[in-house]
């Protein structure tokens, strides 16, 4: 059976058909095989069952609240924070790409979105202080890995939906990691500037600056203590809290008299067109995640790693190599919805913890955005960068291997996952 549906799905995407359409193939390929008689039921129940979750509705309210931090000017009052700290040292621009980057990752959650909205804006300007466009480009890619770990996080959302994980304990999760990329990609920064011998861009902010600089970020960086902490804290459901962050932000648009009507209108347009396509593509994954749990493959798949189940690292490591291999020739939550389900009896024997592999899996998901040939931040990068793709597709790796090194960090130290969870109880 899985020979069959493999062969199908990888031809379907050699002829160029929709990836949604490649899914609905490859499952009626799996149940002629499997069971047919169970295809005309099934397949409509499972699709739209695949959608059918209240906490899925989150997802479209934090893309939302991103389009409209966008159209709202916000995206611009964080870089002009990141700028005053530390764009006056040395390879500033490049400090400036990151720290944007974390900024805003607590309310957009889409490295899709992070590259195309800082890309366009910051490599240019990288290039013009002596950066090469593949640096800039790549560092632009790389920092945007940021956004899905530091919450919110669509694929965080997608994960605790299909394991009942609370969404709170994973946000909190994400954070130290999120923050650990960052540093990462600061340090090869540092390094870059001075191989480079990059000039100083800018003298040092006064305070005047800086605190005109604060002020005008400081609703933006409200943005995600309410996110996080509303959840945390149950006061509010993930969706509550998706709802609550789109109002806020869109009440702080209207008092900048940016948030104009035309705007909004994009912005809505925008959400529910990339919102469609996740949503298709989820429903398409289900079916095949229910025919794999049919044919009882998590099981067999526990089976085989059952001897390793006494040194959960190698587990770990496994089904990240899994994992990134998947990744690279598949779409990203189309990956996560039918890999999870095969994971968690695996990660459940070897005794890890839930919250900690739904990081492990976000993080590995993430990184194959960045990894050719399906990594859609390369093909972004390079757009805004003018840069040719197989250019591009050479000079990502030492980005994807620094990301790489983060998670081998994390698999090897489960702590620096599970700290904040554990603080907050």
């Amino acid at each position: 059976m899985l020979l069959a549906m493999f062969t199908t799905f990888f031809i379907n995407l050699l002829l160029g058909i929709p990836l949604f359409l490649s899914l609905l193939l490859t499952a009626v390929v799996g149940f002629l095989v499997t069971d047919p008689v169970l295809l005309s039921r099934m397949i409509p129940q499972q699709f739209f069952g695949g959608m059918d979750s209240f906490s899925l509705m989150a997802i479209p309210l934090f893309i939302l609240a991103g389009n409209l931090m966008n159209g709202a000017g916000m995206t611009e009052r964080l870089m002009r924070l990141a700028r005053v700290l530390v764009g006056h040292l040395r390879g500033g621009l490049g400090y400036v790409n990151v720290i944007s980057s974390v900024f805003f990752a607590g309310v957009n959650g889409s490295a899709v979105a992070d590259t195309s909205a800082l890309g366009s804006l910051l490599v240019p300007a990288m290039k013009k202080e002596g950066y090469s466009t593949a640096y800039a480009a790549g560092l632009t890619a790389g920092s945007s890995l940021i956004g899905p770990i530091i919450p919110p996080s669509i694929f965080m959302i997608l994960y605790a939906s299909l394991t009942n994980t609370s969404v709170g304990d994973l946000f909190l999760a994400g954070v130290i990691p999120g923050l650990l990329l960052g540093a990462a990609f600061m340090a090869m920064n540092w390094v870059y500037a001075r191989r480079a011998n990059l000039p100083v861009s800018g003298k040092r902010p006064n305070m005047v600056e800086f605190s005109a600089a604060l002020f005008g970020a400081v609703p933006a960086l409200i943005a995600p203590f309410i996110i996080v902490a509303g959840i945390v804290f149950g006061f509010v459901t993930p969706t509550e809290s998706g709802a609550l962050i789109v109002i806020y932000v869109a009440v702080v648009g209207i008092l900048y008299r940016e948030l104009k009507l035309h705007v909004l209108w994009k912005a809505v347009r925008d959400t529910a067109m990339l919102t469609g396509t996740i949503f298709i593509i989820m429903a398409a994954s289900s079916i095949i995640s229910w025919l794999l749990s049919y044919a009882q493959i998590p099981s067999q798949f526990a089976s085989m790693l059952s001897p390793f189940q006494d040194n959960p690292v190698l587990v770990l490591l496994l089904l990240s190599a899994i994992t990134f291999i998947t990744g690279m020739f598949m779409e990203e939550v189309s990956a996560l919805i039918l890999l999870t389900p095969i994971f968690v009896p695996v990660a459940t024997m070897a005794g890890i913890d839930p919250v900690h592999l739904g990081i492990v899996i976000t993080l590995n998901i993430t990184i194959a955005l960045i990894t050719p040939p399906m990594g859609a931040c390369v093909f972004v990068a390079a757009a805004v960068s003018d840069l040719e793709i197989i250019e591009m597709f050479k000079s990502i790796w030492p980005f994807v291997l620094l990301a790489i090194g983060v998670l081998l960090l994390l698999i090897l130290f489960p702590q620096i996952t599970l700290l904040l969870p554990n603080l907050v109880g």
